[in-house]
């Protein structure tokens, strides 16, 4: 089933403890993470110097079974992934962490983002023996930090050395044998990761959430351009890189907008109030005559809850959500594959029949869904559905990580607001203005990649 909506590639999670629970631990921070990726996961751990793994398609929960879990040997040291295809097919040689073993070491990578100059490196790394199993460019990656720990004697050497010439948008966590977790975020910042600890050791994360569901206390996030050497349970290095010169610095603000769990705080900034912020400032952009306001679930809830506050006018639940579907729903006809929104998203009658309903969703990308959700609240009674939507216009091409790859696909690259707003249906249809949504994000310690409202 495809839903309108952006998709980031990734999660990754790391840990280095004092105990042998490590797999374990890795697991419950991958099902927090979930969110940023359904199609596959996966584990490593170190044991006796041997990096052991377990990966394949589908969700955490099915991926990791008890009984695949048990098989994964006790250990203090593991990395984690879970994934959505940007880069390279969702197939099985795609799935991460990449495991490479050669004369000096074994590691093991897991990454989130997108790697613009991957194909540069890769040809380059052809030219010099490697050879690739995958289409991704997370295994050129991999190659490339094997390769300099190679050349080098050190992992941690080879890693310096590699992450100095990748550009674009990259989080990375290496699992070595040399019983390190070393964590990487890109000198411009645009993926989240973060640090945890407690009594037992260390993790690292996409994202704040899984570091408190599994226990830990978030530290502080890692600096754009940092690399952090975890041992035992407690940095022991920390040190930085050159960015690229034609890089700025600046987090993707979809990750406030849509990306991120709510209850996570990336770069110093609750995910939670940013959204709540949007929903103040479209209110004051974009006030109408309505009687309620709903939102779309899940991300659209709290700019909702932001918009009524503002606006005085009673927050309701439009929808009640099938949480219970899986991946796997199959649609026999037509009619069913059109009306599939409603098996995830049915309009609670109650709430809106007999209304002018304000509707707030987190960004329109194809248009598809909110068509079909606009149609269903109105079928359920709404007399008017004003769409508000908490993110701009996104009319270009990300190329940092996210599953746009063409401009053909978004509805705003091909028609105005208005025309938009006619084409799904809505009585009305606004937009947040950038200087909105980047006011509403502004205790973020970064700045923003606006690059797919802007186009720079």
């Amino acid at each position: 089933m495809h839903f309108d909506k952006l998709h980031e590639e990734c999660a990754v999670f790391g840990i280095s403890v004092k105990t042998d629970e490590a797999a374990g631990i890795t697991y419950n921070g991958l099902m927090a993470l979930q969110h940023r990726g359904q199609e596959a996961a996966g584990i490593a751990v170190l044991a006796k110097n041997s990096i052991l793994y377990h990966k394949a398609e589908g969700l955490v929960s099915e991926v990791f079974t008890g009984k695949v879990l048990k098989k994964l040997p006790k250990s203090n040291l593991a990395v984690g992934h879970t994934r959505y295809s940007t880069t390279g097919f969702n197939t099985t040689k795609n799935i991460q962490p990449f495991v490479n073993e050669f004369l000096t070491g074994r590691t093991a990578t897991v990454h989130n983002g997108n790697i613009t100059n991957a194909d540069e490196i890769k040809e380059n790394l052809q030219e010099h023996g490697l050879q690739f199993a995958a289409e991704s460019d997370s295994e050129v990656i991999s190659s490339l930090i094997a390769y300099n720990a190679m050349r080098s004697g050190s992992i941690l050497e080879g890693t310096i050395k590699a992450v100095s010439s990748l550009e674009g948008a990259f989080s990375l966590i290496i699992l070595s044998n040399e019983n390190k977790i070393i964590a990487v975020r890109d000198s411009s910042g645009f993926r989240p990761l973060c640090i945890g600890e407690n009594e037992f050791g260390m993790v690292v994360a996409s994202e704040s959430c899984a570091v408190e569901s599994c226990g830990f206390n978030f530290v502080r996030d890692v600096a754009p351009g940092e690399i952090v050497v975890i041992e035992d349970g407690k940095i022991t290095l920390t040190s930085t890189f050159k960015k690229p010169k034609k890089q700025k610095l600046g987090v993707c603000i979809f990750e406030y907008v849509y990306f991120a769990r709510p209850d996570s705080v990336i770069d110093g900034l609750s995910v939670y109030e940013a959204r709540f912020n949007m929903g103040r400032a479209l209110a004051k952009e974009h006030s109408v005559d309505a009687d309620v306001v709903c939102g779309v679930p899940d991300s659209g809830l709290e700019a909702a809850a932001g918009y009524a506050a503002e606006s005085g006018l009673p927050l309701v639940t439009g929808f009640v959500k099938n949480r219970y579907i899986g991946r796997s729903f199959i649609f026999p006809t037509q009619s069913q594959r059109e009306d599939a929104v409603r098996i995830k998203l049915n309009p609670l009658g109650a709430s809106v029949k007999g209304k002018k309903v304000v509707l707030i969703d987190d960004s329109i990308v194809r248009g598809t869904t909110s068509a079909k959700i606009i149609r269903t609240l109105k079928s359920a009674g709404a007399t008017e559905v004003h769409m508000r939507i908490s993110s701009p216009p996104f009319k270009y091409v990300c190329n940092y990580g996210t599953d746009i790859d063409c401009a053909e696909n978004l509805i705003a690259n091909k028609m105005s607001i208005e025309e938009i707003g006619e084409h799904i249906g809505a009585d009305s249809l606004g937009f947040i203005s950038l200087e909105g949504l980047t006011g509403a994000c502004g205790k973020c310690a970064l700045p923003f990649c606006t690059a797919c409202f802007k186009g720079e």
